[in-house]
C-alpha cells in the first residue's frame, strides 16, 4: 500500500493566464492607458487561476485487519460508543469527578485558549486576501527655508491623505496562507481533544488508585485485628507457661510490621488525592466531600468492544492533529514557491497638501487646487536571489516530509498502545482470578493454622507463615483488581475515547471569556458556534469577510 500521496507541487492551472506574458503587457501599458486597465482586469480575472505548491491529500497508513483473534474472550471487534466510556464502571462518583475536571481543569483551559489564539491567527491571514495597505495620514510642519522675494524664510506646511495597496493573489500565496491557518485551527481543536482524552483517563486512573489504596488499608486493618487476637492468645499462653517468650515476640513483630504498612499506604493515598485535586482544579480539602468515606474498586465489564483498527485513524485526536499539522505545512510549501514568481499589485493614493511659503494659506488645505492623487499597477520580481528563495522551498518541503513521517509514527504508536492495553486488560483479569483463589486459600490456611496452634497440634511458626501469606495475598489481590480497571482505562484512552465530551460546550469557561471580553475587543470570536469551525477541507472557502 502506498504510504504517501502525491506531494509534488501541482502545475498551475494556466487557462487564459498562459497567454499573459510580461513582455507583452508592459508595452501595452505604455501605448495606451486603456491597455493598462485591461491588463489590470486580466490580472483580476486570473486572481484565482493559479495555485502553486502541492495540494494536500490525507496520507495513507497501513493498519491491521483486527486487533486480536476473533475468539479472544473478553474482547469484541464490534463498534462501540466511547464518548462516555467511564460509565461502564457504573460509578456515580467517577461520573461527577470527570464532569468537574472538564469544567475546571487548568491544562484544558490553556488548550482552549490556544483554540482562541488560532481563531485570531486565522483572522490575520484572512485579512491578507484584501488590500494589505489601508491607511490615512496627516502632517503639519514648521519649516525654515531660503528667503526669496516671493517666499518667507519661515513657512508652514500641511498634508492629509489616504493610501492603499493591494497585492493580488495571482499565485495563490495568500489562499495557501488561509489553508495553513485553517489547518492550524483544526489542529488546535484536535490538540484540545487530545488533552481532554488524557484528562478523563488520568482522572479515572487516579480515582481507581485511590480506591485501591483505601482497599489495601482496609485489608491491612482487618489483618491487624486478626494479629491482635493472635498476640492476645500467645501472651495468655506465655503467662500460663504453655509457650515460650519467643512465640509472643514473634506475634508482636508480625503485628507491628502490619501496622507499619498503614502510614506508607496513607502517604500514597494522600498523594493520589492531591494529584486528583490538581486534575479537577480545586484545593485538596474540597475533594474530600466528593470522594466520600470510601468506595469499592471500580469493576470492569465482562466484555469490551474495541472496534477495528481502521476506526482508530478517525477517532484519535492526536492522529487527526498529526494529519492537520502536515496539511498546514503543505500550504507553506506553496507560499514559499510563490516567492519565486513575480507579484502584481494595485496602488492608489490621494490627498491634499499645501504650504504658506508662497501665496497659499493653510486654510486652503482642502481646496480643489490642493488635491493630488496617483494610482496604477506595479509588479515585483525577486530575481538574482542566489538560491535563497529556492532553498526556502526546500526547507518547507523537508518540514512537510518530517510531518508526514510523524503521522506514520503516530499511527504506529497508537496501534501499539491499543494492543498493549488489550494485552494488559486480558492478562490482568487472568491474574486477578488467580489472586482471588490464592487469597481465599491463604485465609483458609490462616484459620486452620491458628486453630491447630490453639489445640497444640502445630508450632506457632506455622501461624506466622500463614498470616504472612494472608496479608501478602489479600494486598496483592486488591492491587490486581485495580490493575483490571487501570488497564481498561488505558485501553479506552488508546482508542481515543472521551473527547466527545466537549461537543456542545465551550473551549473556554464562561468566566474566562467574560474576563477576556472586558479586557480586549474580541468581536464574535469568543462566541463562535462550534459548527462554524473550518470544515475537514482547510481553506475550501478562503474568501470570508475580514474583521474590519
Amino acid at each position: 500500500m502506498p504510504r504517501h500521496r502525491n506531494r509534488q507541487p501541482s502545475a498551475p492551472d494556466t487557462g487564459t493566464c498562459s497567454r499573459l506574458h510580461l513582455a507583452e503587457a508592459i508595452p501595452c501599458r505604455r501605448r495606451d492607458p486603456a491597455a493598462g486597465m485591461l491588463l489590470l482586469l486580466a490580472i483580476l480575472l486570473c486572481n484565482g487561476c493559479a495555485m502553486v505548491g502541492p495540494d494536500f491529500t490525507a496520507p495513507e497508513a497501513e493498519t491491521s485487519e483486527q486487533w486480536t483473534d476473533d475468539k479472544t474472550a473478553g474482547i469484541s471487534q464490534q463498534h462501540a460508543d466511547y464518548s462516555v466510556w467511564w460509565k461502564v464502571f457504573n460509578d456515580p462518583i467517577l461520573d461527577t469527578l470527570i464532569g468537574s475536571a472538564y469544567k475546571q481543569n487548568l491544562s484544558l483551559q490553556i488548550a482552549g485558549l490556544r483554540v482562541l489564539e488560532a481563531r485570531a491567527q486565522l483572522g490575520i491571514v484572512t485579512g491578507s486576501l484584501y488590500p494589505q495597505l489601508q491607511q490615512s495620514s496627516g502632517s503639519y510642519s514648521y519649516n525654515r527655508g531660503r528667503e526669496t522675494p516671493l517666499t518667507d524664510k519661515y513657512f508652514n506646511a500641511a498634508a492629509a491623505g489616504f493610501d492603499a495597496a493591494w497585492e493580488l493573489d495571482f499565485w495563490g500565496k495568500f489562499r495557501r496562507g488561509v489553508e495553513s491557518a485553517d489547518a492550524n485551527l483544526l489542529a488546535s481543536v484536535a490538540s484540545y481533544d487530545d488533552v481532554l482524552v488524557t484528562l478523563t483517563a488520568e482522572v479515572a486512573r487516579n480515582y481507581v488508585l485511590i480506591r485501591v489504596l483505601e482497599e489495601r488499608i482496609r485489608v491491612a486493618r482487618q489483618n491487624i485485628r486478626i494479629q491482635e487476637r493472635s498476640l492476645e492468645l500467645t501472651t495468655a499462653q506465655f503467662e500460663s507457661g504453655s509457650v515460650t517468650e519467643l512465640d509472643m515476640q514473634q506475634a508482636t513483630t508480625q503485628l507491628r510490621n502490619t501496622q507499619a504498612s498503614i502510614p506508607n499506604l496513607t502517604i500514597s493515598l494522600d498523594r493520589a488525592r492531591h494529584a486528583l485535586s490538581i486534575l479537577l482544579g480545586m484545593p485538596p480539602q474540597d475533594l474530600e466531600g466528593m470522594l466520600g468515606s470510601g468506595g469499592d474498586i471500580p469493576t470492569a465489564p465482562a466484555e469490551v468492544a474495541v472496534g477495528i483498527p481502521a476506526e482508530l485513524l478517525r477517532r484519535r485526536p492526536d492522529i487527526r492533529q498529526a494529519e492537520l499539522q502536515a496539511a498546514a505545512q503543505s500550504s507553506q510549501v506553496g507560499i514559499a514557491h510563490a516567492e519565486l514568481l513575480p507579484s502584481f499589485s494595485l496602488f492608489g493614493s490621494f490627498g491634499w497638501s499645501v504650504n504658506d511659503a508662497g501665496n497659499d494659506d493653510l486654510g486652503d488645505l482642502f481646496d480643489s487646487n490642493s488635491f493630488r492623487f496617483s494610482t496604477g499597477p506595479s509588479f515585483q520580481w525577486k530575481i538574482l536571489n542566489y538560491g535563497r528563495l529556492k532553498n526556502q522551498v526546500r526547507v518547507q518541503d523537508a518540514r512537510l516530509e518530517q510531518l508526514l513521517v510523524n503521522y506514520e509514527n503516530a499511527v504506529l504508536g497508537a496501534s501499539a498502545e491499543v494492543k498493549d492495553a488489550i494485552s494488559g486488560f486480558l492478562n490482568s483479569k487472568l491474574e486477578a482470578q488467580y489472586r482471588q483463589q490464592s487469597a481465599a486459600a491463604a485465609k483458609r490456611s490462616s484459620d486452620l493454622s491458628l486453630l491447630q496452634y490453639t489445640e497444640g497440634i502445630t508450632l506457632y511458626q506455622s501461624v506466622l507463615d500463614t498470616n504472612r501469606q494472608l496479608v501478602a495475598q489479600q494486598d496483592t489481590y486488591a492491587q490486581a483488581r485495580g490493575n483490571i480497571a487501570t488497564n481498561l482505562i488505558a485501553l479506552y484512552k488508546a482508542l481515543g475515547g472521551g473527547w466527545e465530551t466537549r461537543q456542545g460546550g465551550d473551549f473556554v469557561p464562561e468566566a474566562t471569556r467574560q474576563k477576556m471580553g472586558e479586557r480586549t475587543d474580541w468581536g464574535d470570536l469568543l462566541e463562535v458556534p462550534k459548527d462554524q469551525l473550518p470544515s475537514r477541507k482547510p481553506g475550501a472557502d478562503p474568501w470570508r469577510s475580514p474583521d474590519w
